[in-house]
């Protein structure tokens, strides 16, 4: 199927809807049933039938159809919040004494999530690559997780290779897409057992909500509906849900125009003195570019550079006289973004990281590139100057 079509149209001309152009919002948290016998049925399949708002709902529902058919996944289910996805997918597949390998880097977060399970029994182990994880790989190891590409460094995994050696080890694979959309990556047809998304960015593509998603096979979707999603209390609302759909439906022109903008600032950034490196898989010089190619269709306005510099003033000085670039966290909205990770981090825990002090996060929105283009090239004359 078309993801054009799927985006704006699939799931909405069910008579349910009554002809209407958006699809009605269900605000109810509860469902009434003819007999105490339906009821009781629909309690038992509470994922898939309508009780309780907490379980699901049908503006909810329409979302999930959406995208889990753009993920070529069998199902999905939405949450409140993209922590709300990773948390209970990571959560559905590991009990006590289990261990997790995360490989490359990962959002902070899922790293913390990761740190909170050790309270009960759950441990995990980062690595660089694959002959460190043959080397870290445990009895006791039941998941890999990584993102592709990376959190911050943007690095690029080749992902058919890694759900390969997974499922050499009987590993299940969870990847966190939200970087690409499914438009330009499908990590389910390269293997991968389980996608997660942020919807808070490109999906929903407006800054206006927090949500998450979950894509894959149902025996591994059920499961985690019956019992996580219920039990966390991290339920999508039909209002958020609506705001997902209406970004869906623009999502294929937004990510052609972010696509354009991102490698057009990226490429002008590649070429500046006052820049030591861009981290940009869409760019030929980036390491993993042949791979990107491979097994993306496209690439996201989101990527990092690394200032020529060891001075934290310097760096807060150029974010400072940046105009069209708003210094803040997320991305994936209209709204050009700009944020320095050593800035907010302890010099400890940015050394550990291995954070350099340069390195600058760019979320290029869709503002004209020539005009965010200037803005960067007049703070970096400051730099240097």
């Amino acid at each position: 199927m078309d993801d054009e079509w799927i985006c704006g149209r699939l799931g909405e001309d069910e008579p349910w809807m009554l002809g209407a152009v958006n699809p009605p919002v269900f605000e109810n948290s509860v469902f009434t049933f003819a007999t105490a016998e339906e009821l009781g049925e629909a309690v038992r399949n509470e994922d898939e039938r309508y009780v309780y708002w907490r379980g699901t709902n049908p503006t909810v529902d329409l979302a999930q159809r959406k995208l889990a058919a753009l993920e070529r996944g069998e199902r999905a289910k939405c949450f409140g919040s993209g922590m709300g996805a990773i948390s209970a997918t990571i959560s559905s597949l590991v009990s006590a004494g289990d261990h997790v390998l995360v490989l490359g880097a990962v959002y902070g977060p899922t790293t913390q999530f990761l740190r909170y399970l050790e309270k009960f029994g759950v441990t995990h182990t980062h690595v660089r690559d694959l002959d460190e994880g043959d080397s870290a790989i445990k009895a006791s190891t039941r998941l890999l997780y990584f993102e592709s590409p990376s959190y911050m460094a943007y690095a690029v995994v080749d992902i058919a290779e890694v759900t390969g050696w997974a499922k050499e080890r009987g590993l299940v694979t969870v990847m966190d897409n939200t970087w690409s959309t499914p438009l330009f990556q499908k990590p389910l047809t390269m293997g991968v057992d389980l996608v997660v998304h942020s919807l808070s960015k490109y999906i929903g593509g407006h800054s206006d909500l927090v949500g998450g998603v979950v894509v894959g096979p149902a025996r591994l979707i059920r499961p985690l509906a019956l019992t996580e999603y219920q039990l966390y209390g991290a339920a999508m609302s039909p209002h958020d849900a609506a705001k997902v759909i209406k970004g869906l439906r623009t999502l294929p022109v937004r990510m052609a125009a972010h696509q354009e903008r991102g490698l057009a600032v990226a490429a002008f950034l590649r070429d500046h003195p006052a820049v030591r490196s861009v981290n940009h898989p869409g760019l030929p010089s980036h390491p993993g570019h042949a791979i990107a190619v491979r097994q993306m269709s496209g690439f996201s306005s989101l990527f990092s550079l690394e200032l020529d510099t060891e001075s934290r003033p310097e760096v807060g000085g150029f974010l400072s006289r940046l105009r069209h670039f708003r210094i803040g966290v997320s991305w994936g909205g209209f709204e050009s973004l700009v944020n320095a990770p050593a800035l907010s981090t302890e010099e400890s825990v940015r050394a550990t990281m291995g954070i350099p002090v340069g390195l600058v996060r760019l979320s290029v929105g869709l503002e004209p590139a020539e005009i965010l283009i200037k803005d960067l090239g007049l703070a970096l004359e400051g730099m240097s100057a």
